[in-house]
């Protein structure tokens, strides 16, 4: 059996889970997500836990069982506290700023990148240069942060570009002249 996927999922207070079919609902105080179940998994719930159950013990199912049950723990997290992604942004001239649910950055190319915001996601840019990527979707958090990030990737030589917060650039060392 997985060891993920045989630990029950605790509610927090506020939050309330349904299942319509084969679909789970979990709503709590910053919003609602919802997610189909496949065939091959079933849904439990009992005294405020949910239990993942496979049906088979085929491979496939059996690799199922402790993704779902990380997918149902994540949207858990995600309706009562949320997910939150630093990027930072470091080289001169560099910043970003958001107006309305739009990003705006000034990376050092001729123009500023004008990046709409996914719905449900929320950004707050401090000092310039910190970017917080916020919402209640684990997925799309981490894929808003990894798009922005693609605007100008961190070079290795001079350490410009958008990095995560606590990332480490490994430098490179340029040619030297001849002798």
């Amino acid at each position: 059996m997985s060891r993920i996927g045989r630990l029950p999922i605790k509610l927090p207070e506020g939050v309330k889970a349904k299942i319509e079919g084969r679909k789970i609902v979990i709503q709590g105080r910053l919003g609602t997500l919802e997610m189909e179940i496949p065939e091959q998994i079933d849904i439990q719930m009992e005294d405020g836990f949910i239990n993942v159950v496979r049906k088979g013990e085929d491979r496939r199912t059996r690799a199922l069982h402790g993704l779902i049950r990380s997918l149902i723990n994540n949207m858990v997290i995600g309706v009562s506290q949320g997910f939150e992604k630093k990027l930072e942004i470091s080289g001169i001239g560099y910043r970003a700023e958001v107006k309305g649910n739009m990003l705006i950055l000034n990376l050092g190319y001729s123009h500023p990148i004008n990046y709409i915001l996914p719905e449900g996601i929320k950004a707050m840019v401090e000092k310039g240069t910190i970017i917080t990527i916020q919402g209640i979707d684990k997925e799309l958090v981490g894929l808003t942060a990894a798009k922005i990030r693609s605007f100008r990737k961190p070079d290795p030589y001079k350490a410009k570009g958008i990095i995560y917060a606590g990332e480490k650039i490994i430098r490179k060392v340029g040619k030297t002249g001849a002798k």
